[in-house]
């Protein structure tokens, strides 16, 4: 069973991919782990990406399969995955198809993690981080005992720019305009799942479980 979990950034799709993967006992590929590890190996295809990566561009869908099929060969992955932050693009999702297809694998579903934009917002634009001993904090859901200040070793906390609120809602729109379409294309396969993402950890997790087994059993 090969299974694709999609949200924008902070709709908690690494954390539901993490949490399904136990579940249901498939790998979870999360491909920002895969190419950060190929860098860090040195791969011809891990520098490939680099180049689009050190950009801050996505990478293409040709390098990145390259990335995601090195791993499906492996033999934990025997009995399918949880894809976490792939494929982001039509293109990715077209590509990734066509390489399955080509292992008479094939996508079973993909769900999308729904959450409301000014949430999204809140979550995002909300996070602090230590500058000395990286410990993250939340503004509404784990505030610091002593505002701006590390509970674990009194250093100032900071924000990273891409959490502040204007870089937040643009990154927004920029997931939103290259996914809507991976969207559809599920969709139009009856592949699609859509998840009420606002329903706190556990809520999404057993929604998600739920809507699976209704769905393929």
């Amino acid at each position: 069973m090969h299974i694709i979990m999609l949200g924008a950034p902070g709709a908690g799709k690494g954390t539901q991919a993490g949490i399904l993967s136990q579940e249901i006992g498939l790998p979870h590929i999360a491909s920002g782990d895969l190419f950060r590890q190929a860098l860090e190996e040195g791969t011809a295809i891990g520098l490939q990406a680099r180049t689009y990566m050190d950009k801050g561009e996505l990478v293409p869908g040709a390098v990145a399969i390259g990335v995601i099929l090195e791993r499906l060969s492996k033999p934990d992955c025997a009995g399918g995955c949880v894809f976490d932050g792939f494929p982001r693009t039509l293109e990715q999702a077209r590509a990734l198809d066509r390489a399955l297809e080509e292992q008479t694998r094939t996508i079973d579903r993909a769900i999308y993690i729904e959450v409301p934009t000014e949430q999204l917002v809140k979550r995002l634009s909300g996070r602090q981080l230590c500058r000395n001993c990286q410990r993250p904090y939340h503004l509404q859901s784990s505030p610091p005992a002593v505002p701006g200040k590390c509970d674990e070793c009194g250093e100032e906390l900071f924000q990273r720019s891409d959490d502040r609120e204007e870089t937040v809602r643009e990154r927004l729109n920029v997931f939103l305009a290259q996914t809507l379409p991976v969207l559809d294309y599920y969709d139009r396969q009856h592949k699609l799942i859509r998840i009420n993402g606002d329903l706190g950890i556990r809520g999404v997790a057993t929604e998600i479980a739920s809507a699976l087994t209704a769905t393929i059993g």
